[in-house]
């Protein structure tokens, strides 16, 4: 997904109206907003952190300062991991070890709902679709929290919903 039109999603999701104008800059197609009142941002998680503050919603970008932390970690890996990444190997390895870290956690930060779980939804719904109901078994943590960010009110949108079945089909025979 482009990121002007991941951009719109989140401007939507947090309530705000549309309006801003969203450009590609660079052969990696970076986004840029032209603000009415300044100088104009550049990078995905910048814009998007602009457009959390715009709609006063702060507590998506962490409540604590380890949260912060750990929500700008997050959409760190989104940039740098996620986006670029297109071989299935890439993404299985990406998603072996997002598997790890989510296995004791709802959310990214832990407890609570946060950008971070937004980007890296909207970052990694184009892999997840297309899992088998084998890999989305063998990447469980994945999968119940994708399901989870999926289902969180005003979130997916337009976005293709993803089955994910309640019953494990395969045992995991070694």
């Amino acid at each position: 997904m482009a990121a002007a039109a991941e951009l719109s999603l989140l401007e939507k999701s947090l309530g705000l109206s549309k309006g801003n104008k969203y450009s590609a800059q660079g052969e990696r197609q970076i986004p840029v907003l032209q603000t009415n009142n300044g100088p104009s941002l550049t990078g995905l998680t910048t814009i998007a952190a602009h457009l959390v503050k715009q709609a006063n919603k702060e507590y998506l970008l962490g409540s604590t300062a380890e949260e912060k932390a750990i929500v700008q970690q997050w959409l760190e890996y989104r940039v740098t991991q996620i986006d670029g990444h297109s071989s299935k190997n890439d993404i299985h390895t990406l998603l072996k070890d997002l598997n790890s870290y989510l296995e004791d956690k709802v959310y990214l930060t832990g407890y609570n709902f946060t950008l971070a779980d937004i980007l890296l939804y909207y970052g990694l719904h184009r892999f997840i679709v297309d899992l088998t109901v084998q890999e989305k078994e063998k990447y469980l943590n994945v999968s119940r929290w994708f399901c989870h960010i999926q289902h969180y009110p005003g979130i997916r949108q337009h976005l293709s919903s993803v089955v994910f079945i309640k019953n494990r089909l395969y045992t995991n025979s070694h």
